[in-house]
């Protein structure tokens, strides 16, 4: 077993599920102790930042004699639960990949940027390799946050599994509350009762119609369409009243050229009479796909698969995004394989010790 594929397994073994999404869920206090004190012993200077309790980014650098460009190699180490799943924290290996949580999603490009980033301690470079080895990116990202307050680079690249292909482009999404009111009488008095609930229905023949809009409207070369979708609705008191309210909780995602106020728009002209506010947003990302880091990523990444990879854009959202509005020039590149939030989820290995050897070469190039 290579040191990179034991690294995954150690990782694979650390509950670290994300409190936020599971009540009581461990976090990534004890998973940030684990990699800063690996890379720590691989000559990197690493320390653990709390970005809130029980919540923690490792944080570690090969430091450069100076001089020379800066590389940030970011990955979540929080997983999503594990209901359903008989050993999740058991790293199991047959026929070329690791199965367990967060193996894919996302420990397999963490411990491929760590195995890059001890690869180049000491190499001599003059510019600074750092891991970010952030918490919470399942939730509100509030590990990449406040890696993007405390940190700059000249680059950074995201490990999220892209199947060894370049992606330079993923969508955002917004997060609206819509609330129609009405008047609670008795069911035997039409006369003074309003119907909160009916008058949502005009509401979701609206999204309806947005929906369909959107997917006619002009596509993103890589991302397709934005979307929106009703994903809760709750209203009313008992059968024999009339509702006061109705709560309609949406998401719209997005793609790049589109804005909050966009969006905002779009929801208040269906919802005429209803009170409409957003609640939270993720902006989409993307970088030119010929941006230095980008082309540096592709280079070496032929160099290392033999083949060119594709450049291929995402439709889930990522922390690239916060780096990328914090100025940071990002791109995204990790392993293969399947079931992120699923039941069965597993890695391809070599995959991941492909990613760690185009990252090596990448910082080599880029901080020489």
């Amino acid at each position: 077993m290579s040191e990179t594929t034991e690294l995954l397994a150690r990782l694979v073994e650390v509950d670290s599920i994300n409190p936020e999404l599971v009540a009581g869920g461990a976090g990534e206090a004890a998973i940030a102790e684990l990699a800063a004190g690996w890379l720590r012993e691989r000559g990197l200077d690493a320390r653990v930042e709390e970005v809130a309790p029980g919540r923690a980014n490792a944080i570690a650098t090969a430091r450069g004699s100076g001089g020379g460009r800066s590389l940030l190699l970011c990955a979540h180490m929080d997983t999503v639960g594990v209901e359903g799943m008989a050993a999740p924290f058991d790293p199991r290996i047959e026929d070329g990949r690791m199965h367990g949580r967060g193996s894919f999603d996302m420990k397999g490009g963490l411990a491929a940027v760590m195995a890059a980033a001890a690869a180049v301690a000491g190499a001599g470079l003059r510019g600074d390799v750092v891991v970010a080895a952030v918490c919470d990116e399942e939730f509100e990202s509030i590990g990449a946050e406040s890696v993007a307050a405390g940190l700059t680079a000249d680059a950074a690249i995201v490990t999220e599994p892209t199947g060894l292909e370049v992606c330079v482009a993923h969508k955002g999404f917004v997060w609206l509350d819509v609330e129609t009111a009405g008047v609670a009488a008795h069911g035997s008095r039409p006369d003074l009762g309003v119907d909160a609930i009916a008058a949502m229905g005009e509401v979701l023949v609206g999204l309806g119609g947005l929906s369909a809009e959107l997917a006619g409207s002009r596509p993103h070369p890589l991302l397709g369409t934005g979307s929106v979708h009703a994903s809760l609705i709750a209203g009313g008191q008992e059968l024999s009243s009339y509702p006061e309210r109705c709560l309609l909780r949406l998401e719209r995602r997005t793609v790049p050229g589109e804005t909050l106020a966009d969006v905002e728009a779009q929801i208040a002209g269906i919802a005429s009479g209803a009170t409409v506010r957003s609640t939270f947003e993720r902006t989409p990302f993307e970088v030119a796909a010929d941006a230095p880091i980008v082309s540096a990523v592709r280079r070496h990444a032929v160099t290392v698969l033999g083949r060119e990879p594709a450049t291929v854009g995402h439709a889930a959202w990522m922390d690239a995004a916060v780096l990328s509005a914090a100025g940071i020039p990002t791109v995204v590149f990790g392993p293969t394989g399947e079931g992120a939030h699923a039941i069965e989820e597993w890695v391809d290995l070599d995959s991941v010790e492909r990613c760690a050897q185009v990252l090596e070469a990448v910082a080599r190039e880029w901080c020489a």
